[in-house]
């Protein structure tokens, strides 16, 4: 190979190199350019979404930060409601309403949900539980309560029931978790490779970016219902939403080492369980550790009915987890009869 060759080859790699190096730049500010514009677009669908969804209630101080609350009806008791593991003051939809005109009916956002405010504190049960009774007292909301519970809810009533034994005077747990429930899940859930549920990272940057808002049918179908999807995304799927969410959950085991071997004495306890089992398959879990799980559950629930001597179980045989959800009728008239009677 002559000299002349081989400049023509070195020139040849390097306009190869150049086109290629150029074309990259090129694909690289094109995808920055996308990202940026689903970011911008994020930010400004964000703020102006936002005005369409005020909160219903009142922002009362928790001690150092606000919590929203949502008051209905008149009267003693006063019917607390603590909604589950992402779950927020609209979870209870209709139920409040049903109940106001028998009592006073309250439903809040715990810290970093929807209309609430971020705490400074830990979500721990005990601060949850704290800051539920500060704002409660500053609301002018002194009690008696009566706590209603669902899922995780239920850890946080059974443990402000223990906190104020005083102040309560009903329990009522809607398929709530029991306190051994996940360290007798996780060897199965790790035998099965279950990864649970995305990451905080994950599920933040998929809402900043705008992908959530434009693909929120596709994203979260089998999650949110359609018709709540655009409240979620707008109110709830925030990053204080997401960060909440996830500590509460890695310190559960918290609340449920303080509320292990509980007995509430004689206070009315009433245990609401679902009859349908979760569609473990559909979650990667296979049909025998689907069992398994379901069992655990199951057997937990009926312990629940060990916290209290004055305690009884009802089964809602067309529900799955969201009772609050498919049997509504069932968790107001549960609830009923906890009221003390009319004369």
């Amino acid at each position: 190979m002559n000299k002349k060759d081989k400049e023509r080859r070195n020139r040849k790699k390097k306009n190869i190199w150049h086109y290629t190096k150029k074309s990259f730049i090129v694909l690289l500010s094109v995808c920055i350019l996308i990202i940026g514009t689903g970011f911008l677009y994020e930010a400004v669908a964000a703020r102006k979404e936002a005005r369409l969804y005020p909160p219903p209630g009142e922002l009362i101080d928790a001690g150092g930060y606000n919590l929203h609350l949502v008051k209905k009806g008149s009267g003693a008791p006063t019917i607390v409601f603590e909604a589950g593991s992402g779950e927020t003051s609209l979870s209870w939809r209709g139920i409040p309403d049903a109940l106001s005109e028998d009592a006073t009916v309250v439903v809040y956002d715990r810290a970093g949900y929807a209309w609430s405010e971020q705490a400074p504190s830990a979500r721990s049960g005990e601060n949850i539980v704290q800051e539920l009774h500060e704002a409660l007292q500053n609301a002018e909301l002194p009690g008696p309560y009566i706590m209603v519970g669902h899922s995780l809810g239920g850890m946080y009533v059974r443990l402000f029931a223990q906190t104020y034994p005083d102040q309560v005077t009903g329990l009522v747990l809607v398929d709530a978790r029991p306190e051994n429930d996940e360290r007798e899940s996780k060897p199965i859930l790790e035998k099965e490779n279950f990864s649970g549920n995305p990451s905080v990272f994950t599920m933040k940057l998929l809402k900043s970016s705008g992908v959530m808002r434009i693909f929120k049918d596709g994203l979260l179908e089998g999650l949110i219902p359609k018709e709540d999807r655009d409240m979620f995304v707008n109110v709830i799927a925030k990053s204080t939403f997401f960060e909440a969410k996830d500590e509460e959950g890695r310190l559960a085991y918290i609340t449920e080492d303080s509320i292990r071997g509980q007995h509430l004495g004689n206070l009315p306890v009433r245990i609401i369980t679902r009859g349908i089992a979760p569609d473990y398959v559909s979650a990667g879990i296979s049909e025998e550790g689907g069992r398994k799980l379901e069992e655990i559950w199951q057997t937990g629930q009926r312990q629940l009915l060990d916290i209290s001597s004055d305690s009884e179980q009802v089964i809602a045989e067309a529900s799955g987890h969201m009772i609050i959800h498919d049997q509504p009728e069932l968790v107001v008239d549960t609830i009923r009869e906890l009221l003390p009677s009319q004369p």
